[in-house]
């Protein structure tokens, strides 16, 4: 497949302020790509400069094969976003606000189609409602939708489920499913939320500090056979050093204060936990994770206070 977002060397400076340092990555048609980091990671700021909102300071990028700086405008009518909380007229109904975006981008579109837009993402029922009552969820369906007026090739939203209720962020999960599956829309989705992005991300690109840590298939970013333990006993220090000098030790990854990490294939657990009780370290919990988010902590600054382990 051919990309449709190809960042190469892409830094932002604020006087002293490093918010994006030489990130690249790419985008290929029809991936949903997770666009992972914590709050202050230099997302949005990479997403403004995507959409030309700012200027890099150092860098290129190509949208659709065109270098943006060269084709900003051809690029951008093919591109839809949400930047955050939609920008909508709180006064006007969601068909009115549909009407007035669509006029605006010079679309000439029938009720009818509007109206498809409208069910497509949920408020064909709400077509005559005004924006004003509506939920924040609503509002960002609604900005989804108006996103979509142009029928653009490329979707790019920025932090989409910020300041939702679970059953917000289940109804915006669910539309950008629809969109990658149904509709075939290459989507960017940047978030902190990470178990929302496990869930419908093709693709992840993490950065911590402006910087790329990883980037690749949310499948091969963890190997779904292993599995993360979080494990706590009586005395912690005491099981740490039990299994530096067991079998086990290869398995290490960490120790904090309130437990011990090891990553191991699930069906090892039973006998882990057999030797921990047989030493009688006096186990407490063992818990089992597999997931992005345990990825993700591991791999970014936040985190590195613990104390770490390798062979």
């Amino acid at each position: 497949m051919s990309n449709i977002i190809t960042v190469t060397e892409l830094s932002k400076q604020f006087k002293q302020i490093t918010a994006v340092n030489q990130l690249s990555f790419s985008i290929e048609q029809g991936d949903v790509y997770g666009f992972l980091g914590q709050n202050g990671a230099g997302k949005s700021t990479t997403i403004r400069m995507l959409l030309s909102l700012i200027k890099p300071t150092t860098g290129n990028i190509e949208i659709f094969g065109l270098n943006l700086q060269s084709h900003r405008k051809k690029i951008l009518q093919q591109v839809g976003s949400v930047i955050e909380k939609p920008d909508v007229y709180s006064y006007l109904s969601a068909l009115q606000n549909l009407q007035l975006f669509a006029k605006l981008s010079g679309m000439q579109l029938t009720k009818k189609t509007l109206m498809q837009q409208l069910e497509r993402v949920g408020l064909a029922q709400r077509a005559n409602d005004t924006v004003k009552i509506f939920s924040q969820g609503m509002k960002q369906r609604l900005g989804i939708a108006i996103a979509l007026v142009h029928n653009p090739t490329l979707i790019i939203l920025d932090e989409p489920t910020n300041g939702l209720d679970p059953q917000g962020i289940a109804d915006i999960r669910n539309l950008i499913l629809h969109l990658s599956k149904e509709d075939k829309k290459t989507i960017l989705v940047s978030s902190h939320l990470l178990t929302e992005i496990e869930q419908i991300a093709s693709k992840v690109l993490i950065i911590d500090k402006g910087k790329k840590v990883i980037e690749g298939a949310a499948s091969d970013l963890f190997d779904p056979s292993q599995t993360i333990v979080e494990l706590s006993t009586i005395d912690n220090d005491a099981a740490w050093n039990w299994l530096l000098q067991s079998e086990w030790s290869k398995y290490l990854l960490k120790k904090s204060k309130a437990s011990l990490s090891l990553k191991l294939n699930k069906i090892h657990i039973p006998q882990l936990n057999a030797a921990l009780v047989k030493a009688e370290l006096g186990v407490i919990t063992i818990y089992p994770k597999n997931s992005l988010e345990n990825y993700f902590l591991q791999v970014t600054s936040e985190n590195q206070h613990v104390e770490t382990f390798s062979n």
